[in-house]
């Protein structure tokens, strides 16, 4: 029951895959680079926004942002699906407005690439579920509490090594060229939620619809 978790890097995408006591990092400049690499696996969550808007913001970061009380600006809000469209940022900052109502934030927009990139690859109807996962919403569900400490700090990545090992997942998180410890600990994170979501034991925000096609972000 192999799962595979998936952070952004500088490199491209880093995965930790998770079979039962297990773990592999890998890495790929692409998403369907990275999950032809991990092999078979039953479940993917991503840290990228999938399922994006078209006429108003979505709620799922409304109700991460809640979950992290003190934290919340680590969740940025998914652009609107023309954004991905836009040549630049100008561009794409004016078509945000148009569709939601709000301007893109120079954070997300950097994120463009890497959301098309997941957008096009679904498009290939990959067979297993795939769904959002945002990683520090992930480790507050796994302490039961918003981690306080920041994730490059020793603290915060001592607290979300304890917290990824007391749940099975002792991973080699160690930096690399064009990969940070705190990517490969993101995305262990985010291999927790996949396979919470095949065990049925996944949260989703929003509650309802459960399912993988809505937008949504799950712990």
């Amino acid at each position: 029951m192999a799962v595979l978790g998936v952070d952004g890097c500088r490199l491209g995408w880093v995965g930790v895959r998770w079979d039962e006591d297990a773990t592999e990092v890998v890495v790929a400049p692409t998403i369907a680079e990275l999950v032809a690499a991990a092999g078979d696996v039953a479940a993917v969550a991503i840290d990228i926004p999938i399922g994006l808007p078209t006429a108003e913001p979505r709620t799922a970061e409304k109700l991460a942002r809640r979950q992290l009380p003190g934290r919340a600006s680590t969740v940025f809000n998914a652009p609107a699906r023309a954004v991905l469209d836009q040549p630049d940022y100008h561009a794409a900052n004016s078509a945000n407005r148009a569709a939601l109502g709000l301007g893109l934030s120079k954070q997300t927009w950097y994120l463009v690439p890497k959301i098309r990139d997941v957008h096009e690859w679904l498009t290939t109807r990959p067979t297993m579920p795939v769904v959002e996962a945002h990683p520090e919403v992930c480790f507050a569900a796994m302490n039961g509490a918003v981690l306080v400490d920041g994730k490059t700090t020793a603290a915060g990545e001592a607290h979300r090594r304890r917290l990824l090992a007391d749940h099975g997942l002792a991973v080699e998180a160690h930096a690399r060229r064009g990969v940070a410890v705190d990517d490969v600990l993101d995305a262990a994170a985010t291999a927790w939620t996949a396979r919470r979501l095949l065990l049925g034991q996944a949260e989703r925000l929003p509650p309802e619809p459960r399912d993988q096609l809505s937008p949504a972000i799950w712990c």
